[in-house]
């Protein structure tokens, strides 16, 4: 995946080139690593679900149609997976907030170990010795991708063999790949080292990467740690309860509005447009909030190219914005002359960080912010209370519901 199109129309193509692999060939070939350039069983077009240049619901729908609901059950499984791990950090954002905060003090231990330093700086640059892991951190920052099953060889390998600190490691992650998200990256990485379902760690294992990877990787049992005892010790309070999940203000079709289109959800299309007095439009680049280091020029510049076709699509004049001051966001509403500005909905992550600061300052000036949530996050969240089991079970009841089935 090296410097893919970052538009709709280009999500749907690889939707459709995919289709035919969604259902046996999926499920019997998703876990095999064939490197870079092979990734023929994956569809790799999770950088536009990220962005909803492409939609779950539409992935889904397209397996249903090409294979049916049974032999597209692993695919439309992993599809799901990711909306429930988006449901699961919306209830509980203080996972988010520890992991940053975290996260900023394991960069600042970095800063006086000097050993701990260059041992980050040899796995980033695949400069470890471990041909496997080396291979992996190159590709990722080469193309922006990983195959699912080399992540979890990679996090388990940072975590328990070079016995680094994970949160730099789903930092380095979280800096390069272009489908990046707070909630899927955050709570993998923490799932790799028994955080996520508290005490049950994910141990990388040379039969196993040898099998995975075509063979194209052999460590021998020497190269990898014979253990992989759980951090869970690390956060002795363990998991917080599930919150209510946090309900958007809607908006006054009354009063005049601006739509802000951020990487969020790149299809303002698909919500009504029509019955807001919109007297402005902006799009707004927060890419560059991933991470206190710097984001892989790739990584921003999809984002960049998915703005722009985003804007192009919504029939608006859009300015653009970038997430910075504070009282930025404020600046722009009170120039234009509106009183409410919309949105798809901003899930848990940076950005929801950084406009917990800028809504109070639109508060003081009377502005609403405003958002919409789609009928897939809707039918998900609500479940996202513990395992996936307990999502995976309701399966057929949601796609009923959504009526895909």
């Amino acid at each position: 995946m090296v410097n893919p199109i970052a538009t709709r129309i280009e999500g749907e193509r690889m939707l459709a080139a995919f289709a035919p692999r969604m259902g046996r060939q999926y499920a019997n070939g998703r876990n095999t690593d064939h490197g870079p350039g092979a990734h023929q069983a994956v569809s790799q077009f999770s950088p536009y679900i990220r962005r909803r240049l492409l939609l779950e619901a539409d992935a889904v729908a397209t397996a249903i149609a090409a294979h049916g609901p049974e032999a597209a059950e692993k695919f439309i499984h992993e599809v799901v997976w990711r909306g429930y791990f988006k449901g699961w950090l919306e209830r509980r954002r203080g996972i988010w907030a520890s992991y940053r905060h975290s996260l900023a003090q394991d960069l600042a231990t970095i800063e006086v170990d000097r050993e701990l330093a260059q041992a980050v700086n040899r796995a980033e640059a695949g400069e470890t010795g471990l041909a496997c892991f080396d291979a992996w951190a190159r590709e990722l920052v080469d193309t922006g991708y990983l195959h699912n099953h080399a992540r979890m060889w990679f996090a388990s390998i940072w975590i328990f063999t070079l016995e680094l600190p994970w949160r730099v490691g789903a930092d380095f992650f979280y800096r390069h790949l272009l489908d990046g998200d707070p909630a899927s990256n955050t709570l993998g990485w923490r799932w790799v080292a028994g955080l996520h379902t508290r005490g049950k760690t994910y141990q990388a294992q040379s039969w196993n990467i040898a099998k995975f990877s075509a063979g194209r990787f052999t460590p021998s049992g020497t190269d990898l740690a014979a253990n992989a005892p759980s951090i869970d010790h690390t956060e002795p309070e363990g998991l917080p309860p599930a919150a209510p999940l946090r309900t958007p203000q809607t908006f006054d079709p009354a009063l005049p509005a601006a739509l802000l289109i951020t990487e969020e959800d790149c299809r303002p299309e698909d919500f009504s447009l029509a019955t807001l007095d919109i007297r402005a439009a902006a799009t707004l680049s927060a890419s560059h909030l991933r991470s206190p280091r710097q984001v892989a020029p790739m990584v921003n510049e999809f984002e960049t190219v998915a703005l722009a076709d985003a804007a192009s699509r919504s029939g608006l004049d859009c300015e653009k914005m970038h997430a910075g001051a504070d009282c930025d966001l404020a600046a722009w509403a009170e120039r234009v002359g509106i009183k409410q500005i919309v949105t798809p909905y901003i899930p848990e992550g940076p950005l929801r960080d950084w406009l917990r600061l800028v809504e109070p300052k639109l508060a003081t000036q009377g502005i609403a912010f405003c958002e919409w949530r789609r009928d897939w996050d809707a039918a998900i969240w609500p479940h996202s209370t513990a395992g996936f089991f307990k999502v995976k079970e309701r399966i057929p009841r949601i796609l009923q519901d959504l009526r895909m089935t």
